[in-house]
């Protein structure tokens, strides 16, 4: 690759970083946690003076009743509650319109995202379009394109992985040129969150494995990355050395309370580290896979993130060996150490029955060869030079990844 660009990449890169110190960062200004916390919602947000609630789900949490105990609360402390329960796994520009009309038919003044990072996406989508009426989600795409209030946001999750309770991103995708891109910007980030356990209880166990180990990317992309402080390591560490301890438990037993709520925290936790410190490749092809396929991100995500941490090679290995020190790994050298690291991963999704590779349901290749050059550019599109990744990558790495997985 031309040595300007990557030069350009990484000028780009601490320009953000520096910039970062200085953005308006939103803090989270309340959280309800414990089993049953969902239904204290309402009378919090009345306190705070809010009258209408938009409830942002999928179909799926809708007739399960998740929503039920929000909505018998609103009605209970005289509040007006509605559910906009279309969202599908990656939020169209169309579900955000829907939404956004719902929102004005009710009066609704604050925006509740009960879901996993689908549901929350699309929240945060609604609030962009509320807080920049005259912009489409296209022309708010890229790094700090609102930059305007939003009507509040809560964020209950539903799942332990996506940590787009703490993010400031909303990834999108439009069905028309099957793209999938995110929305940057520190106004996105919820203002609430509540952590209700008992709503993580009923996860399949290939969703519980996949959130998990979503939240795990972000926690190592974030930790090796270039544009990292103190707070963001702190938080990916504790992130990690959560997953390592209480994944395997939630997957194997999905009544244990205690085990789900540290994965909540895990996911809180590896949320706050990426949305200061970013991600990198593994994400960037991951978004193209949902994008162009359908892939759910957790599952792209486990499966690509070996595969890029190998590619890295000695950009990574410090940090990498690092991190196996957090999870108690040994190793002779360094190199050793990262490399026990990348198999650790590999083991943790063998034993969640994690494929090594993407593929159609029938189990034949999934990734097609005319859709691949723009797929690779789509990746390289989003990654470059945004993602402060260990080393800055071109189409032939790109490519070689794809077809690692396909």
């Amino acid at each position: 690759m031309n040595c300007f660009y990557k030069f350009g990449c990484r000028v780009f890169q601490k320009t953000m970083w520096v910039a970062m110190w200085v953005l308006p960062w939103k803090q989270n200004k309340g959280t309800l946690s414990g089993a049953g916390s969902v239904r204290e919602l309402p009378k919090f947000l009345k306190d705070k003076g809010f009258k209408s609630i938009l409830i942002v789900t999928d179909g799926g949490l809708f007739k399960l009743g998740m929503a039920d105990p929000i909505l018998a609360a609103c009605e209970a402390e005289g509040m007006k509650g509605c559910v906009y329960h279309d969202v599908v796994p990656n939020p169209t520009i169309g579900n955000i319109e829907d939404g956004l009309k719902m929102y004005k038919e009710n009066a609704c003044d604050v925006i509740v995202a009960l879901g996993g990072g689908s549901a929350m996406d699309c929240a945060k989508g609604i609030g962009a379009r509320v807080a920049r009426p005259k912009k489409t989600i296209p022309q708010m795409k890229g790094v700090l394109r609102v930059m305007k209030k939003l009507p509040p946001l809560v964020a209950i999750p539903t799942t332990s992985g996506t940590g787009s309770e703490a993010t400031l991103a909303a990834v999108i995708s439009n069905p028309e040129t099957h793209e999938k891109y995110p929305i940057n910007d520190p106004v996105l980030i919820p203002r609430y969150v509540v952590m209700d356990p008992e709503l993580t209880k009923s996860l399949p166990k290939h969703i519980t494995s996949t959130t998990g180990m979503d939240a795990l990317t972000h926690a190592v992309e974030a930790y090796i990355g270039g544009e990292n402080t103190s707070q963001t390591k702190k938080d990916a560490v504790e992130a990690i050395t959560l997953i390592n301890k209480y994944l395997k438990r939630a997957y194997d037993n999905g009544d244990d309370l205690e085990a789900r709520n540290k994965m909540q925290q895990a996911a809180y936790l590896a949320g706050k580290a990426f949305t200061r410190a970013y991600v990198g490749y593994v994400h960037a092809v991951a978004h193209t896979l949902g994008g162009e396929y359908g892939v759910p991100h957790g599952l792209a995500n486990a499966v690509i993130l070996p595969y890029v941490l190998k590619a890295y090679g000695k950009s990574a290995e410090k940090k990498l060996a690092q991190l196996a020190d957090v999870v108690g790994l040994k190793g002779e050298s360094r190199e050793e150490k990262a490399n026990n690291f990348i198999k650790w991963i590999e083991d943790l999704n063998s034993s969640m029955a994690i494929p090594t590779k993407i593929t159609n349901r029938e189990g034949g290749q999934l990734i097609e060869e005319e859709r691949l050059p723009k797929m690779i550019e789509h990746a390289l599109s989003e990654a470059n030079p945004l993602y402060p990744c260990p080393a800055v990558w071109g189409k032939p790495e790109i490519e070689k990844i794809y077809r690692a997985i396909m």
